[in-house]
Formats: structure tokens, C-alpha cells, sequence
């Protein structure tokens, strides 16, 4: 465990790092849980019979067979089976205090990703794309993404999301139908990002090293070439992503994340280093944060309060054409009309909006400040990772 000091197999390498971890007795899930994420996951805790009316659908969940699959076809991993594995694992919930170790198995895959899925209770996958792609630091703190998927509770939700993807497959030919599970699918996804956003929360307490989750994500996007990339090259494509471009840009990157399990891993990156450097991360690692104990008094209204004052203030401090749109629409700004005309016009060339003349002698319509011609002209042909 992190609190005994190192530990070293046969071959000497070493399983657990010499240098101690704090770790967070009774720590509540709502901790490190993004507000969205926070708030959906308390008025389902609150909801009686909940859980039990979830479990019941397991027979009707591929859920078992799942389990049968990877223990018949994967490497459980224990002591004897990728034993730096199960050392971290072991780790990962001392140091987050979950009682239970839940199952984990690593698939061969040469994608690199990792899931937690399971009603009646979670077990975690890993490929060996993954695990040969990140050292062991990096790995680490995706053992404690995984087993803060698995302390929230996201396990069931995810479950079920999965269940519903292929449902929709299975009854697109018809036709309401469709629409109504898409509909439930697409606020679930929305749901699920924002919770991927909490699991590297969870991965950057249980490892308590930003550079490592920054390594590990640049990795998922750059494959294994750390000598040919730069953390803050990296951040500044966030930064890039989000303020470039126009409304058409903005249009574009809503379509684009729709159809994704997962934030793009930019935004990952830059959201996780603003929590780590947020008061918030600091009070917890000072020992101050919710216990499970109090679960159960947490106020539904207060966690939705929460939330919205997030969302609000995303709007408010966003670069992102749209959002500020949307910002001084709020606020009362004028000559809206002619913004959205100008941020739209490029859709129909660079003729005026509504057959008017250019004013100033412009000649059309402008984009970003900076010149930018905006991102790619359409979603991405990426298919969305189940969980890494």
C-alpha cells in the first residue's frame, strides 16, 4: 500500500513508488464530482428503490455477458496475473477508501482504452493497448479514474447507456421510437462526459501527480512519443479550440462532440489542470472534503443550484463564439442581429446578410480576430472509447 513505502517484484521493478500518497478516509464521490455530473447522481441517489428497480433489468442487460466474456476470453488481473497491476488497483482504493476491490481484467486490444461497467457490481477492463502505451504513473492514475467511475456509482449508468445505444441500433426503423431512445441517449452522453470529467478527478487524487495525468492524456491523443510533444503545446490546442473561429465553428463543434462518450482529450486536459489548481483540489488534498456519511443529507436543490451556477458561469467566462453570443444575449447586448448575420455569413459566401451593402468597406463577413478559418467542416470520423 502507498502508506508502507515501495515494493519491488522479482524482475525489481518497482510496484508501488516509494513516496507517500495522502489518502482520504470516508471520502463522499461528491468531492471531486463536476457539478453536472454531482447533481444527476444525487437525485438518483434520493430516488427510493432506485437501485433495485435498476437491478431488476439486469436480465435483460448484456451485463452477465459481459462478465462471462471477459473472464472466459481476458487476464483477471490478481497477484500472480499482471501483479503491478493489481498493486495499483489495491492502492487506488485504499487510498480512496472503497471497501471493496472491484474485479479487474485486461483485454487484448491494441486500442488503448479502459471501462467500468456492472449493476450489481462494477468490474473494470483494460486493454494491453493501454497498457503498453503509458508508464507506470500514468497508469496509475488511470486505475484511479476507473475506481472514482466506480466509487460515484457511474458503473450502473454507464451500463445502461450501453444497453440503450444498441437498443436504438436494433429499432431505428422505427421511426418515433428511435427519436425517443436517441433522445434519452444523447442527454445521457452528455451525462457521461461531464462524468469522464469527475474520473480524472478521481485519477489525480489516487496518483497525486498532474504531470503524469498530463503524460497519460497526451499520450491517448499522440501515441508514444513524449519526446515529440509539449504539455503546453498541448494546453494551448485547448485554449486554440475553444476561443477560434466563428458561430459556424461553434456550430460545428456541437455536432461534433454530440455523438462522444468523451470530452475531446484537449479539454480534458485543460479542464483537469484548472481543477488541480482550484481551491476546491486544494481542500481536499488539506484533508477538508464531504464524507459518505453525509450522503444522504445532500440537498437535490442545492447540488441543481450548483450546477446552474456552473453552467452560468462557463457561459459568462467562455471564449468560444457562441457562448458569448449566448452571454450578452443574456446581458442585453445590441446589434445582436447583425452579429449572428456576420458570424454566420460565411455558410452563404461572402456576400452580405439580407442583400445589404458591407459597412466600412468591409467586404463580407468576418471571423475570428485572429484570421482563423475555424476548425473541420464536419464531425469527426473518430468512434467514441468506452472509457479512458
Amino acid at each position: 500500500m502507498s502508506d508502507d513505502g515501495h515494493e519491488q517484484n522479482d524482475t525489481g521493478r518497482e510496484n508501488v513508488p516509494s513516496r507517500q500518497r495522502r489518502r482520504f478516509p470516508g471520502i463522499s464521490s461528491r468531492a471531486y464530482e463536476h457539478p453536472a455530473d454531482r447533481s444527476a447522481l444525487v437525485a438518483l441517489r434520493k430516488l427510493s428503490g432506485f437501485d433495485t428497480v435498476f437491478k431488476a433489468l439486469s436480465g435483460l442487460l448484456p451485463e452477465r455477458s459481459l462478465r462471462l466474456l471477459f473472464l472466459s476470453d481476458s487476464v483477471r488481473v490478481s497477484d500472480q496475473q499482471f501483479a503491478h497491476l493489481n498493486d495499483m488497483l489495491r492502492d487506488a482504493c485504499y487510498i480512496l477508501d472503497l471497501e471493496k476491490v472491484p474485479p479487474m481484467y485486461v483485454n487484448q486490444d491494441p486500442q488503448p482504452n479502459a471501462m467500468c461497467i456492472g449493476l450489481d457490481e462494477p468490474i473494470i477492463v483494460v486493454t494491453t493497448g493501454l497498457v503498453e502505451l503509458l508508464d507506470e504513473e500514468e497508469m496509475r492514475a488511470v486505475v484511479g479514474h476507473e475506481v472514482g467511475h466506480a466509487l460515484s456509482g457511474h458503473a450502473v449508468y454507464r451500463t445502461i447507456l450501453l444497453f440503450l445505444t444498441n437498443l436504438a441500433i436494433r429499432v431505428a426503423w422505427i421511426p418515433l421510437g428511435n427519436l425517443a431512445i436517441m433522445a434519452i441517449v444523447t442527454a445521457l452522453r452528455e451525462w457521461f462526459r461531464k462524468s469522464e470529467l469527475s474520473a480524472d478527478r478521481a485519477g489525480l487524487l489516487v496518483g497525486q501527480d498532474l504531470k503524469a495525468s498530463m503524460r497519460g492524456l497526451m499520450k491517448i491523443a499522440g501515441g508514444n512519443h513524449l519526446h515529440e510533444m509539449n504539455v503546453d503545446a498541448f494546453l494551448k490546442q485547448a485554449e486554440e479550440y475553444e476561443a477560434g473561429g466563428d458561430l459556424r465553428d461553434s456550430v460545428l463543434k456541437i455536432l461534433n462532440v454530440l455523438p462522444r462518450t468523451h470530452p475531446f482529450t484537449t479539454v480534458r486536459a485543460a479542464e483537469l489542470k484548472k481543477w488541480a489548481e482550484s481551491r476546491d483540489h486544494q481542500r481536499i488534498m488539506d484533508g477538508h472534503y464531504p464524507r459518505r456519511t453525509e450522503d444522504k443529507d445532500t440537498s437535490v436543490t442545492d447540488s441543481f443550484r450548483e450546477s446552474a451556477s456552473h453552467y452560468a458561469t462557463s457561459v459568462k467566462s467562455s471564449k468560444d463564439p457562441l457562448m458569448k453570443l449566448v452571454s450578452d444575449i443574456a446581458g442585453g447586448a445590441g446589434d445582436l442581429g447583425g452579429r449572428v448575420r456576420r458570424g454566420f455569413g460565411g455558410f452563404a459566401g461572402s456576400a452580405p446578410a439580407d442583400d445589404q451593402p458591407p459597412r466600412n468597406g468591409s467586404a463580407g463577413s468576418q471571423g475570428s480576430s485572429d484570421g482563423s478559418d475555424g476548425g473541420p467542416d464536419g464531425p469527426t470520423d473518430t468512434p467514441p472509447r468506452a472509457d479512458s
